[in-house]
């Protein structure tokens, strides 16, 4: 099968570079017109660009254009401040309007201004249908990293509590599909993020679904089909292997063997796998090698001046790698429908319009009693119980065996009762047949409008806007519950055949067709902006802007007393001289109800200088530099958000009589103590976010490289906690449960880092390409902190803020010799040769929790180094895109089943590396026992690992069928694309970087699509 898909590939390749070769001899058009404006007034400097003919023009002063293409061709028309719109040869006409992308083309805090014109530090932006014309993705932030310098996908220059707005309502990126989106804002910095208010303190990603064009109407269709093949799967022992190393554990243990050797030689065999099993969850007999995904949208946009539309209808399809009963019918499903309408209702009022409904459906078996699947794998042994009895091996002179299969409810395949024990009454495998089955729905419904007015008419340059947005979503969970009954098979050898003499029956089969409703969820979010906006200019030198906003949101959620809320004023001044010298000054105010009255507004002030050198004269003729900006931003942020405020009321003393101790003070009588649960401060305030950014960008060697790059250092000031070592000891007692202890504005955190972005574009020949490179270095420091330790080295003060801490080792006990001269491990745990020794950091010959020391970056918001590189390629109609990401500097821990195994644990491929007498020289992995082994099983370096990676993330090869081919027919425009998704991990732990233990495996994923035009 691999190698007939090769085939078809390379036959499909053949035939579409013999279709380009065939569509070098088309003859070419002349095409004529003038671009204009909504006031139609000529537009100078318009690209007009046929990236199928590989040609392009560029309006002059009158605004006209002229061209050579190949019929049906399509043409890209696009220019700074103006909404991008695409039209064929045969579309276009004398004049062509051009609409104002709001106030400009990049979405920044409440307005939207050209790119030349962003001044606040730390603002970064994507056009993602460029990206998605070469890089098909399904998740509205993948891949972004790669572009976006700062953002590693998990967070904002080392924050990840960061705030997602769509089209200004705070909500879920899943909610907007890449297809739907035109652009995605990263406000970074301080200054960019002031306006939005307290839950902004972390930064704020801004998506901005797709707007109407004007022009004849314009369907884009796109088909999807891809596979999802696991990367890699867990190893664990077969039976033999595992009762042979159990055994062995026993006898390190002090104890005799459990399993035979006959035993193990009748699991070794596999001659009877029902009476010997040998259980592998990862087989075929289980899995499929893959399983697929399917989706497909429709989008149709047009209009006029007066009014534009935009709709998408999407849905999607992926399956499930489980292959045994109800599991194979496992699936989600996602229907969505957007639609966006912007009107002009008069010359100086507008409006947008903008719905999004989305229904969600997942259908899966019911994991009631811990039944998971994947969790099952991780945990139950081999040889522990057969997931299936055969009835055709009962005795036939077995008349009980006989009726009690007779009578199942549950016989699967008309051949196997379902297997258990005693102590496996309820497990995976009979869930999976006979559980029932659950599905989970969701649905969301989203709504948001906007008005825009321009006040001309009252005071020149001042405009209004007003946005209001409603969410709701609603979830829940249908179920049917069934019982069933397991069967455990007493074997017998008859004449020298295995046959069963006797089954024991645990559990009913009961299916009563009710249907269960669970785990109902309802949200509610409310979002409303309006603000003033005023701009003048003093001379044709001087210019100024402010405005002027107040907003907020308010979500509630099902089962929550208090709604979560956000609001805040906020104050912009803009100044900039001959287009040269820029002043940027906001101020923010937030108000929150988490403080006691008179803390409850906070104020961000925050200010950006800016220098256009590029526009100064020393570099007017410069032949490397065309554009170049130095901007310095500095100031405070106030949050009551994601810094560990998740509480009301922490102000307050907090007392109780509901969970008192009982006193009797005389015979027969009993008084509840009223108990302090915490003390009162009613100087709690909001934490903040103190920062000083810089930031470097511009174009260089005639507009072929861009860079951008900033350097910031910020404090997370007064974060609160609830510290008992800053208090006397009597501030809190055992019993009564008592605590006056208050919460506090207390430590400190700090980060600081470089972030950059370079795309070097150019021309070789025939083809265009362009590599990119994005990505961050940042490094973290918990500046203060409330600790009592006895040692200098055990301070978290001074030390990353994603440190791990456990203790050094130094190797594995070789005899009781070591044990008696090294320093006491007891307080660990039972030791015994072949277990981890550690190292008495404080030489008080006690190894104990004051013995642990820093050991590691765990990088839990990023590695401190992460990147990402993307490449793109066009030669004819062929474009190649390539994407890798990367990180280095932190480490993990190999803390999960695979790895820490003791007990009655399942045996993974690394206890083949154990301790034993033979290998105490080379052993990477302690001795086996059936005891607890908390001694070995604990954090220290001893299990640390590297997570330093590199992946490539993305390969895919699309092609534009020639117009040639296409004519006069149906499609404007069709083009094919294949890919793969998660290809290849290069790191020192491969396997440690693919596997997923306890959950469904890694996959990668193979994807073909074809997208038209008509």
């Amino acid at each position: 099968m691999k190698y007939l898909h090769t085939k078809i590939v390379l036959f499909a390749l053949i035939v579409l570079i013999g279709l380009e070769l065939s569509a070098q001899t088309e003859e070419q058009i002349a095409l004529e017109a003038h671009i204009l404006n909504e006031n139609r007034e000529p537009l100078e400097g318009v690209l007009v660009q046929s990236e199928q003919d590989g040609t392009f023009a560029i309006t002059n002063e009158t605004g006209e254009f002229s061209i050579d293409v190949s019929p049906g061709a399509l043409l890209k028309i696009s220019a700074d401040g103006f909404v991008t719109i695409t039209i064929t040869a045969e579309e276009y006409q004398n004049e062509i309007i051009l609409i104002k992308s709001g106030d400009g083309n990049v979405q920044t805090a409440y307005r939207k201004v050209d790119e030349e014109d962003i001044i606040a530090g730390g603002t970064s932006f994507v056009n993602l249908p460029e990206i998605l014309e070469k890089n098909y993705t399904t998740y509205s932030l993948d891949g972004i990293n790669a572009f976006i310098g700062g953002f590693n996908g998990g967070n904002i220059w080392g924050m990840s509590d960061y705030l997602v707005l769509i089209d200004g309502v705070p909500r879920n990126p899943d909610s907007a599909l890449p297809v739907e989106i035109e652009q995605i804002s990263f406000l970074k910095g301080i200054t960019a993020t002031a306006l939005y208010g307290s839950r902004a303190a972390q930064g704020v990603i801004y998506i901005t679904t797709k707007k109407g064009t004007i022009g004849k109407q314009q369907i884009d269709v796109r088909v999807d089909a891809g596979l999802f093949v696991p990367k890699r799967y867990p190893k664990y022992l077969g039976s033999a292997e595992y009762m042979t190393l159990y055994n062995e554990a026993r006898e390190n243990d002090g104890l005799s063997p459990l399993y035979s050797e006959e035993t193990i030689f009748n699991h070794a065999s596999g001659n009877n796998t029902f009476r010997y099993p040998n259980i592998n969850f990862y087989s075929d007999e289980y899995l499929k090698k893959a399983y697929e995904r399917y989706d497909a949208t429709l989008q149709i946009s047009g209009g006029n001046e007066n009014a534009r539309y935009y709709t998408d209808v999407g849905f999607y399809r992926i399956g499930n790698q489980i292959d045994f009963g109800e599991a194979k019918n496992n699936k989600t499903e996602r229907f969505n429908i957007r639609g966006n309408v912007d009107l002009k209702i008069n010359d100086w009022i507008k409006a947008s319009l903008g719905a999004n409904a989305i229904y969600y459906n997942g259908r899966g078996v019911n994991n009631a009693n811990d039944q998971n699947y994947w969790e099952s794998a991780a945990t139950t042994r081999p040889n522990r119980f057969s997931p299936l009895i055969p009835i055709d091996q009962i005795s036939a002179n077995n008349t009980a065996a006989q009726v009690l299969a007779q009578n199942s409810s549950n016989v699967v395949d008309g051949r196997f009762l379902l297997g258990g024990t005693q102590l496996d009454q309820t497990n995976s495998f009979a869930a999976i047949y006979a559980g029932g089955y659950n599905t989970y729905t969701s649905r969301e419904f989203q709504f948001n409008t906007s008005v825009d007015a321009d006040l001309e008419r009252a005071i020149k340059g001042l405009t209004f806007n007003a946005m209001f947005g409603v969410d709701y979503s609603t979830s829940y969970n249908q179920s049917y519950n069934n019982q069933y009954a397991v069967y455990q098979a007493n074997w017998v050898n008859t004449n020298g055949r295995d046959e069963i003499g006797s089954l024991t029956r645990y559990g009913q089969d009961a299916t009563n067709g009710i249907q269960n409703i669970s785990n109902s969820a309802y949200q509610q979010t409310l979002s409303f902006s309006s603000q003033l906006n005023y701009k003048t200019k003093f001379d044709k030198d001087q210019h100024f802007s402010a405005m002027l906003v107040a907003g907020g949101w308010q979500q509630t959620f099902s089962g929550e007393y208090h709604r979560l809320s956000s609001a805040n004023l906020g104050l912009q001044l803009s100044y900039d001289y001959k287009s040269k010298y820029y002043f940027l000054f906001n101020q923010g105010i937030v108000h929150s109800a988490r403080f006691a009255e008179g803390e409850r507004t906070g104020y961000s002030p925050t200010a950006t200088v800016a220098w256009k050198l590029g526009r100064e004269a020393f570099l007017a003729n410069s032949s490397i530099v065309d554009d170049l900006e130095l901007s310095v931003s500095a100031g405070i942020l106030s949050t009551d958000m994601g810094l560990d405020i998740n509480e009301y009321y922490l102000y307050q003393n907090v007392y109780t009589q509901t969970d008192g101790a009982w006193f009797s003070w005389r015979d027969g009588a009993l008084t509840r103590s009223t108990d302090s649960r915490q003390g009162g401060n009613p100087d709690l305030t909001f934490a903040k976010r103190k920062e000083i950014n810089v930031e470097l960008k511009g174009s260089l060697f005639n507009n072929t490289l861009d860079i951008q790059t900033a350097f910031f250092l910020n404090r997370m000031k007064g974060n609160i906690i609830q510290a008992s070592v800053l208090y006397p000891s009597y501030f809190s007692t055992g019993y009564p449960n008592s605590s006056f202890i208050p919460y506090i504005n207390y430590n400190n955190d700090d980060r600081v880092g470089i972030d950059f972005d370079v795309t070097y574009k150019n021309k070789v020949g025939n083809i265009d390409f362009a590599i990119g490179v994005a990505g961050i270095y940042y490094d973290t420091e918990a500046a203060r902190r409330a600790e009592m330790f006895e040692n200098d080295y055990q301070y978290r003060e001074g030390t990353p803020l994603d440190g791990m801490w456990g203790l050094r080792s130094n190797g594995l006990f070789a005899n009781e010799e070591e044990i008696a001269n090294a320093p006491s491990q007891e307080a660990l745990g039972d030791v015994a040769p072949g277990d981890i020794r550690y190292i008495d950091q404080n030489g008080d010959g006690i190894i104990n929790d004051q013995d642990q020391v820093y050991l590691g970056k765990a990088g839990w918001n990023g590695a401190p180094f992460s990147a990402g590189l993307h490449v793109s390629a066009t030669w004819k109609n062929f474009t190649f895109f390539a994407l890798a990401t990367g990180q280095a500097g932190a480490q993990a821990m190999k803390d999960n089943s695979y790895f820490w195994i003791d007990g009655e644990d399942k045996y993974s491929i690394t206890v083949r590396d154990r301790w034993t007498p033979e290998t105490a020289n080379t052993a990477t992995f302690p001795r086996l026992t059936t005891q607890n082994a908390s001694n070995n099983y604990r954090a220290s370096d001893y299990w640390l690992y590297s997570t330093d990676r590199i992946d490539l993330a993305k390969v895919q090869l699309s092609y534009d069928l020639p117009s040639s081919i296409l004519g006069d027919g149906l499609f404007k425009n069709f083009n094919i694309y294949i890919s793969g998704a998660n290809l290849l991990t290069i790191s020192s732990e491969p396997e440690l970087m693919e596997l997923n233990i306890g959950d469904a495996p890694r996959t990668r994923f193979y994807n073909l699509g074809v997208k038209a035009l008509f």
